[in-house]
């Protein structure tokens, strides 16, 4: 049975050293993530991998160590690898913003872990997001491809965050 576990959220200092080497770690994540996904054509818009480690990061250590993953990922993917394109750079922005602030405030708050709650913060940003890029984009077809296109990387970021947030969950640095 999957059941709910005491979780213990992490806030990381913008003065601390710690979370500029974790924030690292997470967009170096989001950075070669991405490029395996791409090997497989429509793999960016199927598995949604820019956004897996800001989940890790915002859940685990917090809103600044999340921040930063979620602005610092799509901007040196963009940079070093064109990807994504100049007119969607905007859009994953704001998407993986609305990831950081949505799981850190549920981790805050709940200072639980469970799949049902990954999967609550997944939908959410995605909900919102959409709502977002429709705004941006005036497009209801971009808005809800990752409701349809991207399901497989709905479901790898609910499955496989979880089971990485359990795997660091007793990390308190």
């Amino acid at each position: 049975m999957i059941r709910s576990v005491s979780f213990c959220p992490l806030t990381v200092r913008l003065t601390e050293i710690r979370t500029y080497l974790f924030v690292t770690l997470f967009v170096t994540g989001n950075l070669l993530l991405p490029q395996l996904c791409h090997l497989i054509p429509g793999g960016g818009k199927m598995w949604l991998p820019v956004y897996f480690f800001t989940l890790i990061a915002s859940y685990k250590f917090g809103l600044r160590a999340g921040l930063l993953t979620a602005v610092c990922s799509p901007l040196l993917n963009y940079l070093l690898f064109g990807m994504p394109s100049a007119a969607v750079l905007p859009v994953l922005l704001v998407k993986s913003s609305l990831l950081a602030v949505i799981a850190a405030q549920v981790s805050a708050r709940m200072k639980r872990l469970s799949i049902g709650l990954i999967a609550v913060v997944v939908c959410g940003y995605q909900v919102t997001g959409g709502v977002a890029e429709w705004a941006m984009t005036g497009s209801w077809q971009a808005a809800l491809q990752d409701f349809t296109l991207g399901v497989p990387g709905i479901l790898f970021q609910i499955v496989a965050g979880w089971l990485a947030l359990r795997w660091i969950a007793n990390y308190e640095g």
